[in-house]
């Protein structure tokens, strides 16, 4: 099923969620994500920007308000048109060496997401080497197993993965976040020059504004499960209007001078 050209590809309408307990993950929150947009989402631990992301794959229903992708609620896709749906929708996790097998090696993990997707044997080895190339790493390093690898190419590699399917949307939560500062500076522009190259959409999720600001068309504030302030990247970093979004940009490494 194709989506219009003027229809989100990621639509969350007011979607509620709250978990055992009576804890208050999500209330009220609305998110529309556009084909090739980057939305950075951004809070503090515990704002509900994980659940918001579990939301969006499928992986939670909401207990109130609804989720499309592509025009499917990806909670309940079944059957055969489900992986080709879950193809355009693909994950970037916070830590991509827990995600890892650590008996597979790393070309052997894109392998199985190729061959999830269809990828025929023979053409594996192939779109391995291109996938790694993709994200700027050297395709010998598919022999490797993640312990072998450095943190800045374990997370290369969970984005080669993500890449597999030809996916339309990124999830990516916190993604850098494990990563110091000068590798982190490198995989954000790499998945920059991704966008720039494929048109792929990006929900990328993070404590941190500085990060976000560098990739992100559009912003959107959480505290609390509840969203505080959401706008162009450019107009909430130089005109923040919330005082939690103030406090958020104070705090980052290169906030406006007269935030600091």
């Amino acid at each position: 099923m194709s989506t219009p050209a003027d229809t989100p590809l990621l639509h969350l309408d007011r979607v509620s969620k709250n978990y055992p307990g009576g804890r208050l993950a999500l209330q009220g929150v609305s998110l529309g994500l556009g084909r090739g947009e980057t939305v950075g989402l951004v809070g503090e631990s515990g704002s509900g920007k994980s659940t918001l992301a579990r939301l969006a794959l499928g992986l939670l229903a909401p207990d109130t308000g609804s989720v499309r992708f592509a025009g499917h609620d990806p909670h309940r896709l079944r059957g055969r048109g489900a992986r080709a749906v879950r193809g355009r929708l693909q994950f970037v996790p916070q830590n991509p060496g827990g995600s890892l097998n650590p008996a597979l090696r790393a070309g052997d993990a894109v392998a199985f997401a190729l061959r999830l997707h269809g990828t025929a044997r023979r053409d594996r080895p192939q779109a391995v080497a291109a996938l790694f190339q993709q994200v700027g790493l050297d395709p010998a390093l598919a022999r490797r197993y993640p312990r072998e690898l450095s943190g800045g190419q374990l997370q290369r590699v969970a984005i080669a993965r993500a890449l597999a399917p030809g996916p339309e949307l990124l999830v990516c939560d916190e993604p850098t976040s494990a990563l110091d500062r000068t590798v982190q500076a490198q995989v954000l522009d790499l998945l920059v020059e991704l966008q720039d190259r494929t048109g792929i959409g990006c929900l990328f999720i993070s404590h941190d504004l500085a990060v976000v600001r560098h990739l992100a068309d559009r912003l959107l504030v959480l505290r609390h499960g509840r969203v505080v302030e959401e706008g162009p990247a450019a107009d909430v970093w130089r005109a923040p209007r919330h005082p939690y979004t103030r406090a958020l940009l104070a705090a980052a490494d290169d906030a406006p001078a007269d935030l600091v």
